[in-house]
């Protein structure tokens, strides 16, 4: 019984083996992998063009105003200093202001240099009637309401330097003393804009751009009592007409002129500070006793085309010659006075003190006529 039943589980072992070994497990069915659908692209669209932007203006933003300090005085403008140590100034200057606040009545002096203005009309000044000095130097002026100066009848000094302006103002009122308009961007004078000025002593037109035809035969007609006329740094190529003869200082450093009238210095009495350096003069156009002035003191002719030593008077002091071609120097033909004369009297003698000649085509030594006659020369360039 015992042995049937152990060849029963045997047999059963046998077959379940069997089974196992033969059952061959069943594959899964590869799948290939499927591309995922493209997202169609959508048709790129042209961006329409910006709108082009105009050119920046310098500058693109002005700084802010600067407040003053708080004043004791109700009337003194926010965007200005009013100082009770000086009651009748206006100190307004390099607080970047744009616009010229209400001037208080009190103002004497008025200080509105380093900013940004760009034009002055007359409602600031309508009460200003007491202004005696304006500085409006180095803003953006380009234009001046000629209705200002009838609200300040006793103006004496205008400061109006490094500025855009293109004329010279007109109105300018006759109790003016000194006028200041370098450094701008001015054409011409109009006629008249020096009308009943003769109390005008100082007028400084450097370094414009005035030429021959903006300065008319009686533009400075008016100014008998003018001291300085300084006309540096423009274009011209003539000397100024009807320059008054009360001058004691004329300026005419930096333009083109290559022409001095024989005649030109006729008249001029108090006359002592002459520049013309940098200039086109030459021989042919200097007549030789052209500067046989006898007030003249100093006499600036370097940088030029020179090629002689022009004759002088022998009140003159300073006289500068250097960098133009001159090749000799001859003491005898320049000396003003004889030099027989006694070398003991100085006071016959000439007075030059300073001469240059550096720049040319000279060489050392000093000729000794040269000593011989001017022998009050403390330094000579050569």
């Amino acid at each position: 019984m015992k042995a049937g039943t152990g060849l029963f589980s045997a047999l059963t072992l046998f077959l379940l083996l069997g089974a196992v070994l033969t059952v061959t497990p069943t594959k899964k069915p590869i799948r290939k992998p499927t591309r995922r659908p493209g997202i169609p692209r959508r048709p790129s669209v042209p961006k329409p063009a910006e709108p082009a932007q105009p050119e920046p203006q310098e500058p693109t933003d002005f700084p802010p105003v600067i407040l003053g300090l708080p004043s004791m005085y109700v009337d003194c403008p926010r965007e200005c200093s009013c100082s009770p140590s000086y009651p009748n100034a206006l100190n307004c200057e390099n607080h970047n202001i744009r616009n010229i606040p209400v001037i208080p009545p009190r103002t004497q002096y008025l200080y509105l240099q380093n900013n940004y203005i760009s034009e002055v009309t007359a409602e600031p000044f309508i009460n200003a009637t007491e202004i005696r000095w304006v500085n409006l130097a180095n803003n953006r002026i380009h234009r001046i309401d000629k209705n200002v100066f009838e609200k300040v009848p006793a103006l004496l000094y205008l400061y109006v330097q490094r500025n855009h302006l293109k004329e010279v103002p007109s109105g300018l009122p006759a109790s003016l003393e000194q006028l200041r308009l370098g450094r701008n961007r001015i054409t011409k004078i109009p006629a008249g804009s020096f009308s009943h000025m003769g109390n005008l002593t100082l007028l400084d037109l450097y370094h414009n751009q005035l030429s021959d035809s903006g300065i008319g035969k009686n533009t400075f007609k008016d100014l008998k009592s003018l001291v300085q006329l300084n006309l540096a740094h423009n274009i011209l190529k003539k000397m100024p007409a009807g320059v008054p003869s009360s001058l004691i200082q004329l300026f005419l450093d930096k333009n083109r002129i290559d022409d001095v009238p024989k005649d030109y210095f006729d008249g001029f009495k108090h006359l002592a500070f002459v520049r013309l350096n940098y200039n086109q003069l030459s021989d042919k156009g200097l007549p030789k006793t052209v500067f046989n002035i006898t007030s003249l003191l100093d006499l600036q002719l370097s940088h030029n085309q020179l090629a002689s030593v022009p004759l002088f008077n022998g009140h003159l002091e300073h006289l500068h010659l250097d960098h133009n071609s001159i090749e000799s120097i001859n003491g005898t033909q320049i000396c003003p006075y004889s030099l027989e004369a006694d070398p003991s009297d100085h006071s016959m003698g000439p007075r030059l003190r300073y001469l240059r000649l550096d720049g040319n085509h000279l060489s050392p030594p000093i000729p000794l006529d040269v000593i011989m006659c001017f022998r009050h020369l403390h330094s000579i360039v050569i």
